[in-house]
């Protein structure tokens, strides 16, 4: 560190001899101001699927390397990217091997080595662990310390693109020193640890409070002496998303605002005021409806929601299931929730475009007359009550999602359209920090799902698919054995799904790896996995008063708040 000191500051001098302006110093620019009207329960990634514990937790934790905005992969605590050419990935596809830039250190000063990589790979592995991002560690067989600075990691199969651990915000390196007591079963237990990670980011926890707020001060060890600008970061958590874009766009009390999912009306009002504007990045965004497989009678106990408890009484059936697509009207949805910041899609993978399909393109259109012949000739029976039944079963069910105005729009709208294929729902909204928390205890999270049918949001790290389409794998299905971790929240489990996923790893021509990705996409439409509605694009709230902001679909969007700083 003391010769790359010298270094920058033969840079500054050499700038201020020219005439322009000198690098900033570090801390310089006050406090952040931060808002995610839904807060951040933990910040261990590994430990929840939520897109607010990735990204408040990528400020402090960070991986080898990550995507730009424009979605291109560069090096984070990487050297260089690994490539055939320059011999880091192996001829034959079966390793991969990164190189740390030097002198590299955890915010409590001590040297980041080649065993946290190691001991990360572990960690996320380990028996009981219920890793949250498994899926970044698929087809790894090792991982070993060619030296202090050199990490190997091997696949069991040849892997034409070996880019998923320790790649992006959702697969982050973790201290081994700080996590060695949190192995497996344990991994929930370590509350100091998962509440204040040491980390190798431009910020440090300070304090943290589950659900509330987060502090964060700028790292002393950070690798760049002049960044961050900003002394400090508050990370306000809670409220909703109407208020937090007010708190930026209205009144200025905030500097940024995430996941603005607000009426585009009420947005454009807001903005009449002049303190900040709307960024959006369109990605790999999807709003999409769960359809529970799987039994949920809170009577089956500690089996509700898995396997164990047997197949759903309704919600088993395809045509139930494909009936339910074809009942909604997804452009009414669009235009009352999201306007220019979505569109209509039958697709779970919606992007980049050599990815997406134009197969299933059945549900676009709503069709209600389709559905009901669907259900009736599969023998659901529409009842005196207009609610349809078959052998005593009816086809009424309990649709959940997280507290938020254009999502409670959203179900309203769809209650009415089921309504009229004779199906009933009971609609209920939970917080966003408890539905997206993570929590092992409560019953309320998307993980647990013990409702009929929940609607959410998901994306993924990067450009390629594959990390992504893994998680419906049957192995990454959340149960009690795993902490109710696990990506397949919608306990989707087919054996041809699995063995093509396995043959998308073994790919390496892009336009083969495409039209793998196009089949694993269109199984998922087909078989009703989940129901498709909006590609989403990612609006979030920006204050006039900050610079440097790069909205990235691809990555956290905080990737790059080492370089935001105030306008002067």
């Amino acid at each position: 560190m003391h010769e790359a000191r010298i270094l920058l500051a033969a840079s500054v001098a050499a700038i201020a001899l020219s005439g322009t302006p000198a690098l900033a110093e570090r801390g310089t620019d006050g406090d952040l101001k931060i808002i995610f009207w839904q807060a951040v329960s933990t910040m261990n990634p590994y430990l929840s699927g939520g897109t607010k514990e990735v990204y408040g937790s990528s400020m402090v934790i960070e991986p080898l390397a990550r995507y730009d905005e424009t979605g291109n992969l560069v090096p984070m605590l990487a050297a260089e990217i690994p490539t055939v050419e320059n011999g880091g990935v192996a001829a034959d596809l079966k390793s991969i091997t990164w190189k740390l830039k030097p002198d590299l250190k955890w915010s409590d000063g001590t040297p980041v080595t080649a065993d946290d990589a190691i001991f990360t790979w572990k960690y996320c592995t380990a028996p009981d662990g219920g890793c949250a991002q498994a899926a970044y560690y698929e087809g790894v067989s090792n991982v070993e310390a060619v030296d202090a600075s050199t990490i190997k990691v091997s696949f069991a199969e040849p892997k034409p693109y070996p880019y998923s651990a320790f790649v992006g915000a959702q697969s982050p390196i973790i201290q081994a020193a700080q996590f060695k007591d949190c192995l497996g079963i344990k991994a929930p237990e370590c509350t100091s640890a998962n509440f204040g990670p040491i980390g190798t980011g431009p910020f440090v926890v300070k304090e943290f409070k589950p659900n509330d707020v987060v502090t964060f001060v700028a790292n002393p060890n950070y690798r760049d002496p002049a960044k961050p600008a900003f002394a400090s970061v508050t990370l306000k958590g809670g409220g909703d998303a109407a208020s937090a874009a007010r708190s930026v766009l209205e009144t200025g009390e905030f500097d940024y605002a995430w996941n603005m999912q607000v009426e585009p009306e009420v947005l454009a009002a807001m903005m009449q005021a002049g303190k900040g504007k709307i960024e959006v990045a369109f990605g790999t965004q999807v709003e999409r409806i769960d359809l529970n497989p799987y039994a949920v009678d809170p009577s089956l106990g500690d089996k509700r929601s898995t396997k164990e408890a047997g197949p759903h009484p309704a919600l088993s059936d395809p045509a139930v299931r494909k009936a339910l697509s074809l009942a909604i009207d997804r452009d009414i949805i669009d235009e009352a929730g999201y306007g220019d910041n979505g569109k209509p899609t039958c697709n779970i993978l919606p992007a980049p475009d050599i990815y997406v399909s134009t197969a299933v393109d059945w549900c676009l259109k709503q069709d209600l007359d389709a559905a009901n012949k669907l259900l009736e000739d599969a023998g659901w029976k529409m009842g005196p009550d207009g609610i349809r039944e078959k052998d005593g079963v009816k086809l009424s069910f309990l649709y959940q999602t997280s507290t938020n105005s254009v999502r409670q729009g959203t179900q309203a709208l769809v209650k009415d359209m089921w309504a009229q294929i004779g199906v009933s729902v009971e609609l209920r909204n939970i917080s966003a920090n408890v539905f997206f928390g993570g929590d092992p205890a409560s019953p309320d999270t998307f993980q647990k799902f013990y409702a009929d049918i929940q609607m959410y949001t998901n994306n993924f790290d990067g450009t390629d698919p594959e990390k992504y389409m893994a998680g419906w794998m049957c192995d990454k299905i959340p149960s009690p054995a795993n902490g109710w971790q696990g990506e397949n929240i919608v306990r989707y489990c087919n054996p041809e799904y699995d063995t093509l996923v396995k043959e998308l790893g073994k790919t390496g021509k892009l336009e083969d790896r495409a039209a793998i990705a196009k089949k694993l996409n269109d199984m998922l439409s087909n078989d009703v996995a989940q129901i498709p509605l909006i590609h989403r694009g990612q609006p979030s709230a920006v204050s006039a008063t900050l610079e440097g902001v790069k909205m990235n679909a691809w990555d956290s969007e905080l990737w790059n708040v080492a370089d935001w700083s105030r306008k002067k």
